[in-house]
């Protein structure tokens, strides 16, 4: 934070950035996320290319209506930029996009249209630099804009304008190198009855004609703080420079506002404003009022907006701040910028600006939210925030919501019925293709994203658990983080087909989640999930990889991740089980028949598949919480289909995802089909009692038969964690006491010959 000493022998003064124009020459390459003032940028795809630009990232351009608007201030000479297009592997680019030029944001004429890779070169993702291109004099906006969008994205960077050349005089204003543009803002700070004197130059843009001011009129609440010392009229040659110094003398302290107005001969500017912000003292007037009437328009599982009425009288600006749990009692510091994720206590900022609205990030479902809204007055350290009775108020976001969505979804899709597979796939097939390419600004920036202190974001790896703190905008390779499909594309049958990347499959967003690409994603590569049994042959935080049980590699990501995982998988077998290749995909083998059924995948390299086992037992003990239910209907609201698994994760007992067939009794490890007791018996009657038991419990079955029987116990996650060998008969106690197993629930299977009888049973010792 800046921090400042006021003393009576000191006095400062500070431009203020963030006019409505820009000033020309103006050229931005799109280092950040925030755009210059004067830049505007619109519509639901527009985002940012992170891995390439000249040098990356770049603006992006994907969904018809995307727009960038320039607004200047004077006269412009010429434009230029570097442009690319990017259509999808193995098609050519053949959508709309246009420059396009207006004197009154209403009125466009075209510059230059793209609508085929010819127009911008014969490579496509190769930047191509456009010649510098005349506008017309009149010109005060530069639009960049996706007018349709068919196949291909824009992407666009190092856009310049220029500043034009006139003959008659052309007024602009300076403080040192910090140019002022009509109606533009500056301030000044002193301790009160301290004289402080600002020079401020005149500049006349014109190569012929005398640029003549010929009054300094000083208006507003404190013109009488303000004088100029400048003689009348202050004449300025073509191309040359004058000065005029304002000398700020506060008479109070706090908010000392005046306007002045430069009356001169400049043909299109002739009243030259410059708002002049005065602050005596340390801070600005504290606001006397707070905003009113909180409310939440929008309160979904994935989004809240939140809006307010502006205080009475007006204040500069609002900062928002929102918790969980509790309600805010937390306040602002006076003298103090608060930036987008900073904390006050316990209570983070969402929002610090002028509106009177606001989007909070990080939005989950079944939880309440807590906000407070404290208006304030000033900018930088002068900052003053009125901190008693905020405007305060709470929303709580839905649950699923599948039955506002799709109130039929799952009207024909019923566990009992012999159709069941069939008409689950029916269900959620069908849904708008996406692409893998805007995984990014799509979902990472409005749903992963966070807001961190000192106004960066932080994104977190869903195997490892890994926080990654970054500064907009997010860049997939400089943070070293990748898109991961968590059904490998390499095990799709699909895959290595000349345009299999355009496949649904592929694409779809309720596979895809974010990973550290390095230490991570590539140490999973195209191994199946499991369970590491014994030493793993590496870790990284929360996640895994190592041999199982049986021996097979396998990676096992953090345990909050695992049922997570496990559903985006299944989601994957039932979505696509019917998509055939129409090519014969390189990862071929004698045991793959083209099935997207488990554990056969289509990659040689992994034999033994990924075992569904593993991935019934995480959906049980692992269910959806409040983030993966609000990211499944955020998905949905962008492709137009849900992952089942989340609505209903009982489904995966009635499916063998070994042959995608319906599954009539589910049998172990889908508890979730049938409670705490009996999960599958091929015994007849068969009961274990006491259920929750101590030290021991008793396994009863009706049949009695000469041939006994073996026990194993279980956790689950299917690690074997004690056995008993010929039980009498099927029946009798197992005792636990010396055995080494924590209180929990565990699964009981017994086996005999090719019956088997499993329950689960709660050990509180």
């Amino acid at each position: 934070m800046t921090k400042h000493l006021l003393t009576t022998l000191i006095a400062i003064c500070i431009a203020v950035f963030g006019m409505a124009q820009a000033v020309l020459p103006t050229s931005w390459g799109f280092p950040t996320t925030t755009l210059p003032s004067g830049w505007t940028s619109a519509g639901t795809g527009f985002g940012y290319y992170s891995g390439s630009g000249n040098p990356a990232p770049a603006a992006k351009f994907s969904v018809t209506g995307d727009m960038l608007t320039i607004n200047f201030a004077s006269t412009p000479g010429t434009i230029s930029y570097d442009i690319t297009d990017n259509p999808p592997t193995g098609q050519t680019y053949s959508s709309n996009f246009q420059v396009q030029q207006s004197a009154d944001n209403i009125t466009y004429t075209t510059v230059a249209t793209y609508t085929a890779q010819a127009n911008v070169g014969a490579t496509a993702g190769t930047y191509y630099s456009i010649p510098a291109t005349a506008l017309n004099r009149a010109t005060r906006y530069v639009r960049f804009n996706l007018v349709t969008k068919a196949i291909g994205n824009i992407g666009l960077d190092n856009v310049t304008i220029t500043a034009g050349t006139t003959t008659a005089a052309s007024i602009i204003v300076k403080q040192g190198t910090t140019s002022i543009v009509n109606s533009g803002t500056y301030t000044l700070a002193s301790p009160v009855s301290t004289m402080l004197p600002t020079t401020f130059t005149v500049q006349n843009l014109g190569t012929v004609g005398t640029l003549s001011v010929t009054a300094a009129n000083l208006t507003g609440p404190a013109a009488s703080d303000y004088s100029v010392t400048i003689a009348m009229p202050l004449n300025v040659s073509a191309s040359s420079t004058g000065n005029l110094v304002v000398n700020f003398t506060p008479s109070a302290s706090g908010t000392r506002n005046a306007v002045l107005t430069l009356t001169n001969n400049d043909a299109t500017n002739s009243s030259y404003v410059i708002n002049l912000n005065g602050i005596g003292g340390n801070l600005a007037t504290q606001p006397t009022a707070q905003a009113t009437n909180l409310t939440f328009p929008m309160a979904k599982s994935y989004h809240i907006q939140g809006g307010f009425t502006a205080a009475s009288p007006a204040a500069d600006g609002y900062l928002v701040l929102r918790k969980t749990g509790s309600a805010i009692t937390d306040v602002p510091v006076s003298g103090t910028v608060y930036q987008r994720g900073d904390y006050i206590g316990s209570s983070q900022v969402v929002y610090c600006s002028n509106a009177t609205g606001f989007f909070p990030n990080n939005i989950v479902a079944n939880t309440t939210y807590y906000f407070a809204v404290f208006a304030y007055n000033g900018v930088s350290t002068y900052r003053n925030y009125l901190t008693t009775a905020p405007l305060t108020g709470s929303v709580t976001t839905s649950g699923s919501m599948q039955a506002t969505m799709h109130p039929t979804y799952y009207n024909t899709v019923s566990t009992a019925n012999t159709t069941f597979v069939a008409d689950l796939h029916n269900a959620i097939t069908t849904h708008t293709l996406q692409w893998y390419s805007y995984f990014g600004n799509m979902v990472i920036e409005p749903f992963y994203v966070r807001d961190t202190t000192g106004n960066q974001r932080v994104i977190t790896c869903v195997y490892s658990g890994e926080n990654k703190v970054f500064t907009e905008p997010f860049d997939w390779t400089t943070e070293n983080f990748s898109r991961e499909h968590t059904y490998c594309e390499s095990w799709m049958p699909t895959y290595s087909c000349t345009v299999y990347q355009n496949n649904p499959e592929y694409n779809d967003f309720h596979l895809i989640t974010p990973t550290d690409q390095n230490n991570a994603n590539a140490l999973r590569s195209n191994y199946p999930l499991g369970v590491v049994a014994g030493t793993p042959t590496y870790t990284y935080l929360g996640c895994k990889l190592g041999n199982d049980a049986n021996g097979h590699k396998v990676w096992e990501p953090r345990n909050s991740d695992k049922g997570s995982a496990a559903r985006h998988m299944l989601y994957e077998c039932i979505s696509y089980t019917s998509i055939t290749p129409t090519c014969t995909p390189l990862n071929t083998s004698t045991t793959w028949g083209g099935s997207w059924s488990l554990p056969s995948i289509c990659y040689t390299g992994v034999p033994y598949g990924q075992d569904q086992t593993v991935l019934k037992q995480w959906n049980d003990q692992y269910p959806p919480d409040n983030f993966e239910i609000a990211l499944n209907d955020f998905i949905d609201s962008l492709q137009g289909n849900r992952n089942p698994f989340v609505d209903h994760p009982e489904y995966v007992c009635y499916i063998d995802f070994s042959t995608m067939t319906y599954l009539a009794t589910p049998s172990s490890p889908c508890p979730a089909a049938t409670g705490i007791n009996e999960i599958s018996n091929q015994f007849g009657s068969a009961l274990v009692y006491p259920n929750p038991a101590n030290n021991s419990f008793t396994i009863l079955i009706g049949e009695n038969k000469s041939t006994n029987a073996n026990v194993s116990i279980m956790n689950m996650i299917g690690e074997q964690v004690a056995s008993f060998s010929n039980l009498e008969n099927y029946n009798g106690m197992i005792d636990c006491s010396n055995v080494n197993i924590a209180n929990g629930l565990y699964i009981v299977k017994i086996n005999s010959g090719e019956k088997t009888f499993v329950s689960r049973v709660m050990i509180n010792k």
